[in-house]
């Protein structure tokens, strides 16, 4: 049987024999909108919880949109043109666009205008948020768990503040989208630190699909309503990146009804773990370094036996990568347990921990196999993965070991799909 795989642009067919126990793991596909631009416009026009948004700007306010980076994959040229539209009375020189790095890198010129096109590059003010530098962010409140909430200085001078990006579940945050645009996308290291701490992601409702009861959500949550944020616009989206949900208006009312339609869609049960699950991290901007893809490795990891093995394939253009300090942890560590105990000692905080601690706690449970075109074989096992060079021959490799009738997960689209066994 061929297989498609999401993988880079291009995508990855493996063939598996057809008399193997195979089950392919997908979410429920919905058809993107005919007219795109229309159902985005149609949203704005009618919000959510919300006036809509033209009602809600004066031609002297400063407005600030906020926009995902490189990692996501929000469809910009299909949402900025219509969201850009109901500010036309603003002058441009009064909007800026703050796009939400987070902790990652900044953006190239050439990646700007790949996501967002070169007319909106040469037409707006474009802020790159850089979470090391204290002196652009400023505190605007303290939440219930003590977080200090350090937001990007020039974002809080808006009049008007709009948030934007889809909605997908997420691995401890529940789902993306809503305020994880203000944190951590314009926050400073030390508050993504807190968040993102190891005793928040040790916590049994810091999972996919929870956001109510999960202490990384809630947080998040609570900073962004700090930043009185004035409008939302998030989409989902399906396997070809099409829009599938416009969710338009308040910014938690509108990403909850959003949510529950990505829920309804992603998350499919199945009966009893696997030995053997095959995932990617949903392809080309997704699974552009190692980092990003443990996600797709993390969706896995929910229906993989204890004692089984995770296939992962991802294009890793872009490394492990060489900057955050991702790739430092995992190369100062000589095992699982080594990076386990250094990323939860007590006190311990460094950019980057949250992954390193999810990448050990899988391993822990199942042998990783990583295929990648863009990762030499020790740069995969100086990340404790074990190198795969063809998916076809690590599943043979894997049949010798469980026996002939072991039983084989695939993910193609990676964690668009968030498996779960049923009852647990």
């Amino acid at each position: 049987m061929k297989i498609r795989l999401a993988y880079g642009r291009e995508g990855l067919v493996i063939d598996l024999p057809d008399d193997l126990n195979v089950r392919i793991v997908e979410p429920t596909h919905v058809e993107g909108f005919a007219d795109q631009a229309k159902a985005v416009h149609d949203a704005l026009r009618q919000p959510i919880a919300s006036k809509p948004l033209r009602q809600r700007v004066q031609s002297s306010d400063r407005v600030g949109v906020v926009i995902n980076d490189i990692t996501r994959a929000t469809p910009y040229p299909v949402l900025l043109p219509p969201l850009l539209d109901q500010l036309d009375h603003v002058p441009q020189s009064r909007i800026t666009l703050f796009n939400a790095t987070g902790t990652h890198r900044s953006n190239t010129q050439a990646e700007l205008r790949g996501m967002l096109g070169d007319e909106i590059v040469r037409r707006y003010s474009i802020v790159q948020n850089d979470c090391r530098d204290q002196d652009s962010h400023t505190l605007v409140g303290t939440t219930q768990a003590g977080n200090d909430i350090w937001i990007h200085k020039d974002f809080m001078k808006c009049d008007v503040k709009i948030l934007t990006g889809f909605i997908e579940p997420h691995f401890f945050a529940g789902f993306s989208g809503g305020g994880k645009a203000v944190m951590p996308g314009l926050a400073l290291l030390e508050t993504v630190l807190r968040n993102h701490s190891p005793k928040n992601l040790d916590h049994p409702m810091a999972h996919w699909g929870v956001t109510e009861g999960n202490p990384a959500w809630e947080d998040i949550r609570e900073a962004a309503s700090m930043t009185q944020p004035t409008f939302l616009l998030n989409v989902t989206l399906n396997r070809d990146k099409h829009v599938t949900g416009v969710y338009a208006g308040d910014f938690e009312e509108a990403h909850v009804q959003g949510c529950a339609f990505a829920r309804t869609n992603a998350m499919v049960p199945v009966e009893e773990p696997f030995d053997i699950v095959i995932t990617t991290n949903s392809g080309y901007p997704l699974d552009l370094n190692l980092y990003q893809s443990i996600k797709g490795i993390s969706a896995a990891s929910q229906v993989v036996k204890k004692g089984g093995s995770i296939i992962a394939a991802a294009d890793c253009w872009d490394g492990i990568p060489d900057h955050g300090e991702y790739g430092r942890l995992l190369r100062e560590a000589d095992s699982v347990e080594s990076l386990l105990k250094t990323v939860c000692a007590p006190g311990f905080l460094k950019q980057d921990m949250w992954q390193a601690q999810i990448h050990a706690l899988i391993c822990r449970k199942a042998d990783v196999y990583f295929y990648s075109e863009n990762l030499t074989n020790d740069q995969i096992r100086g990340a404790l993965l074990r190198p795969c060079r063809s998916v076809e021959a690590a599943v043979n490799e894997l049949l010798e070991r469980y026996g002939r009738c072991a039983s084989i997960c695939v993910l193609p689209e990676g964690p668009q799909t968030i498996p779960f066994v049923r009852g647990q």
